[in-house]
């Protein structure tokens, strides 16, 4: 069985390469278990996610990477985040009458004319990195390869995996120049350079072996002597995955007062509370009248707070 809600990171000893496997199992199942997305779409959330994972996990940051997929076609929207500390969550909106044709279809069909964002944010706002390249190809691997190679990011190669029991994905990364002129050593010769551009091209060939099969149920272990036996690979202790939502009741407060106290109040008028429900955990916040009039400082206490389901 292979290893569980991990990212294992390795590196190749003898050759400026590096790379990533991932496998999501209970964080990813946790993640869908109150949507009931059609395969299709499933599938593609699923990639993203793994994406994300693989993509944060190739810089050091506190705060937020997030992948998203926004077009014109049946999903309007598609975003997975990762945190620093391999948190993840995701979620697709769609429309449901347009959705029934595309179930065997690619990103295009799902998507539709439309770009892929990736943005890195620090927790406090302060930083904020951000790369758009148009959505191509029939998988969302193929998107990113086109942003990695528009957005002078580190030559980069994935392979992607997902569906209802689980998801994973592997990266290969060629190190920058610096560090490759660095591994040969100043004033090196022409052919170690050119043995590192064949190294680079021949994990890439390899890499694109493994099958779908493989990926989801080997051990890391064993991928990589599948994969690269002949290399000497070091992989290093893995790092935990796990579903981690960001919601609270104060980005949700946040969210009422922007709503404005008009409409907030109209709500609470309507139903005899105010409710709204997390899009990426399901859960429920729910304000009274006590809650709604503290929160627009209308002048009356609370005892006891709003109640949280």
């Amino acid at each position: 069985m292979h290893d569980r809600d991990s990212l294992h990171r390795f590196m190749f000893e003898h050759y400026p390469i590096r790379g990533h496997l991932v496998h999501l199992d209970a964080s990813w199942r946790a993640l869908i278990e109150h949507r009931e997305y059609p395969d299709a779409i499933r599938t593609t959330l699923g990639e993203a996610v793994v994406a994300s994972l693989l993509l944060a996990a190739t810089i050091k940051f506190e705060g937020v990477l997030s992948l998203q997929l926004q077009g014109a076609g049946p999903v309007h929207l598609l975003l997975a985040q990762c945190t620093g500390g391999l948190g993840v969550r995701g979620l697709a909106r769609y429309r449901e009458d347009d959705i029934s044709g595309t179930a065997a279809g690619g990103i295009a069909d799902l998507i539709g004319a439309g770009n892929l964002t990736v943005t890195v944010e620090s927790d406090d706002g302060s930083q904020r990195y951000q790369g758009i390249v148009p959505i191509t190809g029939e998988r969302l691997a193929d998107s990113l390869q086109i942003y990695f190679e528009n957005s002078e990011q580190l030559p980069t190669r994935l392979w992607l995996y997902a569906d209802e029991r689980g998801a994973a994905g592997m990266l290969l990364q060629r190190l920058p120049g610096e560090g490759i002129r660095g591994w040969a050593g100043a004033g090196a010769p022409a052919a170690d350079l050119a043995a590192i551009d064949d190294a680079w091209r021949r994990v890439q060939l390899i890499g694109a072996t493994l099958t779908a099969d493989e990926l989801r149920t080997l051990a890391d272990a064993q991928i990589l002597h599948r994969l690269f036996n002949e290399d000497d690979v070091r992989l290093f202790e893995p790092a935990p995955v796990y579903f981690r939502c960001r919601c609270s009741r104060e980005r949700v407060s946040g969210m009422l007062l922007g709503l404005g106290e008009a409409e907030t109040r109209s709500i609470l008028d309507e139903r005899g509370e105010v409710e709204v429900r997390c899009d990426f955990c399901n859960r429920a916040y729910v304000f009274d009248a006590v809650d709604v009039a503290q929160l627009f400082n209308a002048g009356v206490a609370s005892d006891a707070g709003g109640s949280l389901h």
